[in-house]
């Protein structure tokens, strides 16, 4: 029977990797836009190094403008401890998001720490969030291939899954960082962890380039993948990833798909689309180096 597809919305990895920097009235502007659409989940903001993410170096101030909402999850990223004191310090977030990757190339690239290093750190940083009755949400990123030449497999993934809930993490977004997901392993993937872990909330978070997202979305969903994350007008991707043409599922998209099937999104497409051209234009302009 066709429910409820949760739309997490990613304006963080929309921006995170524009040359030009947005000012933060224009960010705040277009999150307030966002927010009126229907969307209940909303990434808005990474706490990291602004020499390594100048784009986001403004997060509390962004982060501090936006209204308190109960019905809406506010989402910040954290890579370190010092991220998180900076995410508890600022307040009105509800959840924080940590991305661990399966190859141990892509986590020194992206955290300067290996895999075995991080561990402890995932570890640190549970007890903290939880400890301020926040959420806590791991990114597995390149869940499914990478493109270091690191051989990837389907029992490494389920292992790391099963040390993530070891230790009491209990919502997993699992990213096809490079959009290396096939349809079918995407669905073998969803359809197993849901099964071997039913203690997981899990999320999709694709990326691919413009056309050749829908099969990998919808076999997820076919394995009962019931939380997507994307971007309005398919901003964005990780600035350390390989592909420059990777990016964010459009939400637009994502919610023209799922309401066709019968699933309900609770987002307006019309103002949803205004959101897209609003993307549009902030990538135009910011986009290039200025």
């Amino acid at each position: 029977m066709p429910d409820h597809v949760a739309l997490v919305e990613t304006p963080r990895d929309a921006f995170q990797g524009l040359p030009g920097f947005i000012p933060t009235a224009e960010k705040i502007a277009y999150l307030r836009a966002l927010l009126e659409t229907g969307l209940r989940h909303v990434e808005v903001g990474s706490f990291v190094s602004p020499k390594a993410i100048p784009q986001m170096a403004d997060t509390e101030a962004v982060v501090r403008a936006l209204p308190p909402r109960e019905e809406i999850e506010y989402i910040g990223l954290i890579v370190n401890e010092q991220g998180v004191e900076r995410a508890l310090g600022v307040g009105g977030l509800d959840t924080l998001g940590f991305p661990f990757s399966l190859s141990n190339e892509f986590q020194v690239r992206n955290t300067k720490k290996s895999v075995s290093e991080t561990w402890p750190l995932v570890e640190r940083l549970l007890a903290r969030t939880e400890s301020h009755d926040m959420s806590f949400l791991v990114y597995v990123s390149m869940a499914f291939g990478n493109p270091y030449g690191e051989a990837w497999s389907e029992a490494a993934l389920m292992e790391m899954l099963r040390s993530l809930v070891r230790l009491g993490v209990r919502h997993v977004a699992l990213s096809d960082t490079c959009a290396a997901a096939e349809p079918g392993q995407a669905r073998g993937v969803f359809a197993r962890a849901a099964k071997e872990f039913p203690v997981l909330e899990l999320s999709a978070h694709f990326h691919g380039r413009p056309g050749d997202w829908h099969e990998v979305v919808l076999a997820a969903l076919e394995a009962g993948c019931r939380r997507f994350d994307g971007a309005a007008g398919g901003m964005g991707g990780c600035p350390f990833a390989a592909d420059k043409l990777i990016s964010n599922v459009p939400t637009e998209g994502l919610v023209e798909r799922f309401e066709a099937l019968g699933h309900k999104t609770g987002v307006d497409p019309l103002k949803l689309a205004v959101c897209a051209r609003m993307a549009r234009d902030l990538q135009a302009k910011y986009g290039k180096t200025h």
